[in-house]
């Protein structure tokens, strides 16, 4: 009952509350921020100091907002459910799908409930944006013109959307419009759509001592995300927090990064983390229940109200929301309610985010490891001490194998209900493995260290798909049998031009020419140009421009077996050439019309442009652009470089994900390290470091990592405090 008084408050406070900021409120601000500096280096990349953990937080939020305000915006607008109050109606599955798993009264039980420690963080983070806005009052937020510190509740492990984003909107559209399952037909071109897809994922590579110049691990962090998703930063306090790397957008941690004695590389994962749970659903008086075993167990249910904008009106609508023990009830399946189940601890999930970056070594940070809420991701990490390690997953459910989870089970049977979580040492882990590396491009953990890998057999179905992917195969061809490895060779080799894919793909092509006697004139120098060809990308090889439109149009006409992976599909094609001259042709012919010529080298076709600060960029072949030589991971490049093609007006393809905050760190006495930033660390066009890396992100020249507090003075650019004007 308390609990409830406490909340009515609270709730009554925040609507009564100004935007106008008090005049203590502003004091603890300005206390606060003179505990605070931050130093701007040559390329903009803010390293922030406090004295304590809280005060490096504040700074950061800070720092995150001059460099992107919109961007730490949109991510809350998103998290918290308030997207269709901007963006209208088409965005209320959305909203609804974040109020089903957590309201905002929830939201803020988990921040009362939090340890005082994260408290304080979580304060902090609030207080350093409402701070940014009072001293920024030309900034003009496009609906959160005040930050709560319950709102990191909704955005609490780093990924981009997280796990909740797997759960279909249409899906939750469809059950609320009709109270029906979504027609096959959509379903099947859902199916389509996700097939054709640039492939998302990221690169971890840990090279071991033994294996390097120097005699000191080596971590190679590339995660392949939305350009400008993530920005660089260093963040150091007294209290022992000292991580520099990538922040997502309005997070209080370093997601991906390292400290001086530890690094942390997160890649997405195969482990089976959610389910679905069909419901067996039963009326009675007016109420409603479901069946679980031999009770009746009653549906949780309640309101949900959500604003939209209509116009230039906002206007309201009422959803009723249920939940099961299981979850929330989001779609039907076989005709019965479904309840999706997956990770939402989002205080523990906090906890083990900002707890990873403070370890010293393997022991704290397998120790960080236990807490298992970092459910999306797998791990390579490596340290000072000489470790290396793999972690596939990490929250990982235990199932009773006899059912099949990628389906959806009986929810009415006990028996399919998770029995708690597997441990740390049950999942699939690699620590200093023999050969001396492991690599991880989200393909299978069983071949991450050869030999040396985990074995199918050692653990249950759900832990992993025994998949393999171009990059995958890739990497390990690079990585047999190399030594002497330094900072600057691990960054060639994660640049290295090799496409498998086209290894597997474009021979079949080749031979199906060939094996005609009546060839197709039209063909003849194009298919001599690919046979002729080693498979490698660049800004001048016209080979690639040819392989990528052939193997994308493939990939999206020809007819090939369901249910098997983008890897599976692209050999299969090789060999499989029924459909392939025609597609072929049917390519030259529509680069001939886009581009006058089919002789077109990639970098022609291939570019990066960034003209604005926008989320979603708007691309024109008559704005200024430069040739970028990389290629799709899709085709196993691993520095990936994945592009949109539907700009609306433009003929050429333009650079939207992939490499984007990219490092190669060594673990020493002294911890040292390369990065680079697709475009700049700034979103505001006007700044000296909006674009400023480019030059040297396409040439393979990256920025030393001025880590250490001698080496950041020397290249500082700007040093002041929060609320002096940059």
């Amino acid at each position: 009952m308390n609990r409830i008084i406490y909340l009515l408050v609270f709730l009554l406070v925040l609507s009564c509350k100004t935007n106008k900021p008090e005049k203590g409120e502003i004091e603890e601000w300005e206390a606060q921020a003179a505990n605070i500096e931050i130093i701007r280096d040559d390329f903009g990349v803010p390293h922030i100091y406090g004295k304590t953990d809280a005060d490096a937080v504040f700074g950061l939020l800070y720092a995150q907002c001059e460099d992107d305000f919109n961007r730490v915006e949109q991510n809350y607008i998103w998290a918290t459910g308030r997207l269709a109050e901007i963006d209208g109606k088409e965005a209320l599955y959305s909203d609804l799908r974040a109020k089903l798993f957590m309201t905002e009264e929830e939201a803020i039980v988990n921040y009362e409930n939090s340890p005082a420690w994260l408290k304080k963080l979580c304060d902090a983070f609030a207080d350093g944006i409402n701070y940014y806005l009072y001293t920024h009052p030309e900034v003009k937020p496009r609906l959160l013109t005040h930050f709560e510190p319950w709102m990191p509740m909704y955005f609490s492990e780093g990924s981009i959307g997280g796990d909740i984003e797997r759960i279909s909107t249409k899906k939750i559209a469809a059950f609320y419009e009709s109270d029906m399952a979504l027609p096959k037909v959509e379903l099947m071109q859902l199916q389509k759509e996700k097939e054709a897809e640039e492939p998302q994922g990221s690169n971890g590579i840990a090279i071991s001592g033994k294996l390097t110049q120097s005699g000191n691990p080596l971590l190679l962090i590339n995660p392949h995300t939305s350009f400008y998703f993530r920005g660089e930063v260093h963040v150091v306090s007294e209290e022992g927090l000292n991580a520099y790397g990538a922040v997502t957008w309005g997070q209080f941690f370093v997601y991906q990064g390292f400290n001086e004695k530890t690094g942390w590389m997160h890649t997405s994962t195969y482990t089976d983390v959610m389910d679905e749970f069909k419901e067996t659903i039963v009326e009675n008086d007016d109420n409603l229940f479901y069946e679980y075993g031999e009770e009746l167990r009653p549906v949780k249910s309640f309101e949900i109200v959500l604003k939209y904008l209509d116009g230039k009106k906002l206007k309201e609508k009422k959803y009723p929301a249920y939940r099961t023990h299981h979850g929330p009830i989001t779609h039907v399946a076989d005709g019965q309610w479904t309840a999706s189940a997956m990770m939402w601890e989002p205080v523990k999930a906090l906890e083990q985010s900002f707890i990873r970056t403070k370890q010293n070594g393997y022991k704290g940070f397998r120790d960080m490891m236990d807490i298992r809420t970092n459910s999306s991701n797998n791990t390579v990490y490596a340290d000072a001490e000489g470790n290396i390690a793999y972690f596939h997953g990490n929250y990982v459910p235990k199932r009773d194998v006899q059912f099949n989870y990628a389906e959806p089970v009986d929810g009415s049977n006990p028996k399919t209900d998770w029995q708690g979580l597997h441990t740390v040492d049950e999942n699939i882990l690699v620590l200093n493995p023999e050969n001396g590396w492991i690599q991880n491009c989200n393909s299978t953990p069983f071949t991450s260290a050869l030999e040396f890998s985990p074995k199918t057999e050692d653990y249950p179905y759900y832990m992993s798909k025994d998949q393999e992917n171009f990059r995958g195969v890739h990497a390990i061809e690079l990585l047999k049998d190399r030594k002497r490895y330094t900072i600057d060779s691990l960054i060639q080799l994660a640049h290295d031009p090799y496409l498998p894919a086209f290894k597997a793909l474009i021979p079949g092509l080749v031979k199906a020419y060939n094996s005609h006697d009546d060839k197709n004139p039209k063909l003849r120098e194009p298919i001599k140009i690919l046979e002729n060809w080693d498979y490698t990308t660049g800004e001048d090889q016209v080979a690639m421009t040819l392989a990528h439109f052939y193997g994308t149009a493939m990939g999206n006409r020809a007819k090939h077996p369901e249910n098997i992976s983008d890897m599976e599909r692209m050999t299969y094609f090789g060999t499989h050439t029924e459909e392939s001259l025609k597609i072929f042709e049917e390519v030259i012919d529509q680069l001939t019309a886009d581009y006058v010529t089919w002789k077109i080298p990639w970098g022609e076709v291939n570019r990066y442009q960034r003209i604005t600060g926008d989320i979603v960029q708007q691309f024109d072949d008559n704005k200024p652009s430069i040739p970028i030589g990389f290629a799709s991971g899709r085709w196993g490049a691993l520095a990936a470089y994945g592009a949109r093609y539907t700009t609306e007006g433009a003929k050429k393809i333009y650079g939207t994900r992939g490499n984007s905050f990219v490092a190669v760190v060594e673990f020493g006495d002294m911890v040292k390290a390369k990065s680079i930033l697709a475009g700049g660390q700034s979103g505001d066009p006007s700044s000296p470091h909006f674009d400023d890396q480019i030059e040297s992100y396409k040439n393979v020249d990256w920025k030393e990592v001025p880590y250490y507090r001698e080496d950041v003075l020397k290249r500082a650019e700007k040093t002041y405090r929060p609320g002096e004007r940059k």
